[in-house]
Formats: C-alpha cells, sequence, structure tokens
C-alpha cells in the first residue's frame, strides 16, 4: 500500500506532463491498459519482490488515469458546468471506493488473488467503455514552458500544499478508524465497520456532487473555505462521536462530506487558474493527495505516543485548521491584488 501510493505521488504529475500530447481518450486507454496488467501480475505473483514491481507497475497506470479523466471532463464540458464535471469523475473515484472495500473484503475472504483478478477484469470493462463511449478528445497544444507556468503563481501553490495538509489531517484520522472506532463496533454486528466506511463513503460521493454544484455557482474560494473549515470542526469534535454505533455513522457521513466537498473544489481552483496546464495541474493535485495521505498515516501512527487513539482527531484538526487559515490568507491576498490592478487600470 505504502509502495502504492508513494508511486503514484511521484508519477501523477510526470506521467501527465508526458501524455498531455495524447488525445484523453488514448491516453485512457493506455493508463488501463497498464493498469490492469498490473493487478494481473500481482494476482499471478509468487513472491514478494515480484509482487513489489507489480505494485509499482500497477501504480504507474493508476497514476494517470483520475488526471486524464478530469482533464477530459473539463474540455468536454462547457465552462459553466466545470465543476459538476469534475465532481462526476472524482464522484466515480469516490463510489468506487465505497464499494469496493466491502466488496474486496467479501471477495478477498475466500481468496486474496480473487480480489485481484475481479479489479483487473474491472479495469477491462473500464477500457471497453471508454473505447466505445468516449470521442477522442484533443487538448490544445501548448508549450512545456506554458505549462509549468502555473508552478510559478502563489495561489497555484498555495492550493496544492493546502491540499495535502487537509488530506493529511482527515487521513490522520481516517488510516486508524476501526482502532478509533472499536468502543462502537465492539459487541455488535461483525460488519459494523463495513459499515462505518461504507457511509463515510458516500459522505465524500454526496459532497463530491455538492462541491461541484457550488463551485460551479459560487465563489470556488468560499466552497473551499467551507469545506475545509468544516472538515477541521468535525475532526475537532471526533473523540465526542467514537463511542456510540449510531453517532459515528452519522457523523461519518457529515464528516465524509466535508473530505469529498475539499477534493472537488481544490480542482476546481486549479483549473479556473489555468485550463491549459489541466493535466499536469490535474496530476500535481493527486500527488498532492496521496503525499497527504501518506503523511496522515505516519502522523497518526506517531501521535499515539502522545494521545490515546480516540483523540486523534486533536492533531488531525489542527492540520486541517492550518489548511484553512492557509486558503482565509491566500484569498485575501488575491482580493487584495485584484483591487489594486483594479485601481491601476482605473488610474489609466
Amino acid at each position: 500500500m505504502t509502495v502504492f501510493a508513494l508511486t503514484l505521488a511521484v508519477a501523477a504529475p510526470v506521467l501527465s506532463w508526458l501524455l498531455s500530447s495524447l488525445d484523453r481518450r488514448k491516453a485512457l486507454q493506455l493508463a488501463l491498459a497498464v493498469f490492469v496488467v498490473g493487478n494481473i501480475a500481482t494476482a499471478l505473483s509468487p513472491n514478494y519482490p515480484i509482487m513489489m514491481s507489480a505494485r509499482v507497475l500497477t501504480a504507474l497506470g493508476a497514476a494517470s488515469i483520475t488526471a486524464s479523466a478530469s482533464s477530459a471532463a473539463v474540455a468536454i464540458a462547457p465552462e459553466a458546468r466545470r465543476g459538476r464535471a469534475m465532481a462526476l469523475v472524482i464522484g466515480g473515484l469516490t463510489l468506487s471506493t465505497a464499494l469496493g472495500m466491502p466488496l474486496g473484503n467479501l471477495i478477498g475472504g475466500v481468496d486474496w488473488r480473487l480480489t485481484l483478478w475481479a479489479v483487473a477484469g474491472l479495469g477491462v470493462l473500464a477500457a471497453l467503455g471508454i473505447s466505445v463511449w468516449l470521442p477522442r478528445v484533443s487538448l490544445p497544444a501548448v508549450s512545456l514552458t506554458a505549462r509549468l507556468a502555473p508552478l510559478r503563481q502563489v495561489n497555484v501553490l498555495t492550493i496544492l500544499i493546502a491540499t495535502t495538509l487537509v488530506m493529511a489531517g482527515h487521513y490522520t484520522l481516517y488510516t486508524y478508524i476501526g482502532a478509533i472506532t472499536a468502543d462502537a463496533t465492539t459487541d455488535t454486528f461483525h460488519q459494523a465497520l463495513i459499515l462505518i466506511l461504507f457511509a463515510w463513503g458516500l459522505g465524500v460521493l454526496g459532497g463530491n456532487f455538492l462541491a461541484g454544484l457550488w463551485a460551479d455557482k459560487r465563489s470556488g474560494l468560499g466552497v473551499a473555505v467551507a469545506a475545509l473549515g468544516s472538515g477541521t470542526v468535525l475532526l475537532a469534535v471526533s473523540p465526542l462521536t467514537v463511542g456510540h454505533l449510531a453517532i459515528v455513522i452519522v457523523w461519518a457521513v457529515v464528516w465524509g462530506a466535508t473530505d469529498g466537498m475539499a477534493s472537488v473544489v481544490q480542482q476546481h481552483r486549479l483549473v479556473a487558474i489555468a485550463p491549459a496546464s489541466a493535466p499536469l495541474l490535474f496530476g500535481l493535485n493527486s500527488s498532492a493527495i496521496y503525499v497527504g495521505v501518506a503523511i496522515g498515516g505516519v502522523l497518526g501512527g506517531v501521535s499515539q505516543e502522545w494521545f490515546a487513539i480516540t483523540l486523534l482527531g486533536i492533531p488531525a484538526a489542527a492540520i486541517a485548521l492550518l489548511a484553512t487559515l492557509m486558503t482565509v490568507v491566500d484569498g485575501r491576498r488575491s482580493r487584495s491584488e485584484r483591487r489594486a490592478r483594479g485601481q491601476v487600470e482605473y488610474a489609466r
């Protein structure tokens, strides 16, 4: 899992750039082919080194799928519906997580290799669907210098750093959700934890679509502050909710919604800054998310030296609060710059 996440984080922006000249259908077909081969190789692995190599190959395929799909959605959708288009793509990813966790556990209970074969089969279905229903989507030809230009902008870097921090906050808690909710799931039915994970996944899915809808109609900055701020509050109150199953399930849905909103609105803000660099920015955003996931897992483990595991929401909320404050400060800076430019133009 660690190698997969780190490979994806490093490879996503590089592959997004390397594949940016391909039409989106061809890029997705190539990525899905590598993904399917990687999963088949994992299922057939006779030993640990070969399995590890197969997971690296699988991650290389997965690294460009989300960025290619998101950039295709942006290219196809009219500007007024970009947020909803991105929400639909990310919502598919979220729904797969919400359903994949219980299904993977169910299939893996028979033989873990069957889970990998099932994933490979779904990859084949996805590739067939792309080949039949997605038209050729070519992005405008843009030089490498122009594609990298957004990285010199403070607001782009701020969004990426804030995304890393907020994901680190959420996954400081989510990585250890089974142990954190042990009091609520002990002595209940066998699949209580799966129900909590499913509730969280449905919340993320709902947050995806709400963020996409609101980002198209309101300020992306305002939606981002609301999502990050709400997530901070939900993390902070988690110690009060994790002792009772019914309360945990309700909390997981609402918390998941804040996580889902953050993922969509941050991508929406990036593409609004530089649409021509969408593939690269989506790749960097994927990297920011997975780096945050990795940091969250480490931080959650280290924090248990000082906090009871049920109190992990406190350091998690502190990190999410930092991401929120960064976003607020960046928004004020951007408004000040726009006002200054407006005054200069008026003076002219």
